[in-house]
């Protein structure tokens, strides 16, 4: 991998987790009082579909204890944190996927393709312990804006909450979504 494509993909890890780490305190949910979501839709996805190896910030997608999961980041922004009721296990919003968009269902990432055929397609509660950052949502979009099903996220987020991304014209995005390397 490039020496300025890694350091580019460290920044914005960095920022991603430093985000969720100052959300504001309405933000975090204690696990006594999670957020519950009833008969949300979940599919199953695994590395050797089309998507690879990883996830949307270009790490490795994660099938350890708090396992990656992809959902179209208006309805899930990433970094959301949740808990699947009846399974106990915790999956983090690290993805997209483009038969997402525009849906309400969470595809969850299983390390193998058995695993991923035995859970096929549900409907489960799921426990919210913690909502994503829509702002840092928006600055993982901002460059891959040429990308339709990413310029619908876009519109999804800004309708949510005016955020300082603004998509004038659909194959260019503001300055102030661009993240920048360092050389």
């Amino acid at each position: 991998m490039p020496k300025r494509l890694n350091l580019t993909l460290t920044v914005i890890a960095a920022c991603f987790f430093a985000s969720c780490a100052e959300q504001p305190k309405s933000k975090l949910v204690s696990a006594a009082s999670a957020s519950r979501m009833q008969k949300v839709r979940t599919t199953a996805y695994t590395h050797s579909e089309r998507g690879g190896r990883h996830n949307a910030l270009g790490l490795c997608l994660s099938g350890r204890r708090v396992m990656s999961a992809a959902s179209d980041w208006s309805r899930f922004p990433l970094g959301t944190h949740f808990r699947i009721v009846d399974t106990k296990e915790e999956y983090i919003i690290d993805d997209y996927g483009t038969a997402l968009v525009g849906t309400n269902t969470i595809d969850l990432y299983k390390p193998s393709r058995l695993q991923m055929k035995r859970w096929g397609v549900r409907n489960v509660d799921i426990d919210i312990l913690q909502w994503g950052s829509e702002t840092q949502s928006l600055k993982v979009l901002g460059p891959r804006v040429k990308h339709r099903c990413v310029r619908q996220m876009i519109v999804g987020l800004q309708k949510k909450a005016p955020a300082p991304v603004q998509v004038s014209n659909p194959t260019k995005v503001s300055a102030q979504a661009s993240i920048r390397t360092i050389d």
